[in-house]
């Protein structure tokens, strides 16, 4: 089964973030089985270049790679989708209207707006592109975030957007937008999740969150939510928790004289 049908299935589908630039970290969480890796652009100094060496490292590993673009950066995400990626996610989705105007732009007419010039997405030229243009792009999975109160109050016409494979909540931008930044969980902030992933579920698509948490009691909160999607962890989480710990064992080492 591929991602994108994994995708459309609303099928469990467990993911975590890159957010170093060495690829070797994408070679090596590649190798541990998750769904995707969550190459992310937004909110760090990861540039177009990096990003296609973590996509080269997660092939050879065998797992899908989806990348989050800076926020409205269009000339960014057209260089991304050319790399050949497996997915798309575009954050800070304002309202029904935008989320259009984004998923136009991963899109060739008649059902979009997207530019010709697919490079590595077609093998440079290994693939047929005119058959990449009719049905090839549409094997990408497209997501948009939910982390603004509007785009969450507009849920059901966002889901309802054709070509449009799910939404992931961002809690914390989300309780933000509420100005209750980091109460995740409060009623309000839960009321807006909540109506956005019925919206989805209704529509029979994908629901994801994205969270840096670990723990079972977090995840499984969200998945009892009714989220089929996860991307959780770190790459320089789990390195800092490795060292910290190897730290206090050698310690431990040193007192036990």
């Amino acid at each position: 089964m591929t991602i994108k049908e994994k995708i459309n299935s609303a099928l469990p589908t467990f993911g975590t973030f890159v957010n170093l630039s060495d690829p070797i970290i994408s070679e090596v969480l590649g190798f541990l089985g998750y769904d995707f890796l969550w190459i992310d652009m937004e909110h760090t100094s990861i540039s177009c270049e990096q990003v296609y060496h973590h996509i080269l490292a997660a092939r050879c590993a065998g797992t899908p790679v989806f990348v989050r673009v800076p926020v409205d950066d269009l000339t960014i995400s057209k260089r991304v989708l050319e790399m050949g990626i497996d997915g798309i996610i575009f954050p800070m989705v304002k309202n029904a209207a935008h989320a259009k105007e984004l998923l136009d732009i991963t899109l060739y007419p008649p059902y979009g707006k997207r530019g010709c010039g697919p490079r590595g997405a077609v093998r440079y030229g290994l693939d047929d592109e005119s058959e990449y243009y009719k049905n090839g792009h549409l094997k990408l999975c497209r997501f948009v975030q939910i982390e603004l109160s509007s785009a969450a109050e507009d849920a059901e016409a966002i889901a309802n957007l054709e070509y449009l494979d799910g939404c992931i909540l961002g809690m914390h931008d989300l309780s933000g937008s509420i100005n209750r930044l980091g109460d995740v969980f409060c009623d309000e902030n839960l009321a807006l999740a909540n109506k956005s992933i019925k919206a989805f579920k209704d529509a029979g698509k994908t629901v994801g969150v994205a969270t840096f948490a670990t723990d079972k009691g977090t995840l499984q909160k969200y998945y009892d939510m009714g989220i089929n999607m996860i991307a959780s962890g770190a790459d320089y989480d789990y390195i800092m928790k490795g060292a910290q710990n190897t730290l206090k064992v050698l310690k431990e080492v040193e007192t036990s004289k």
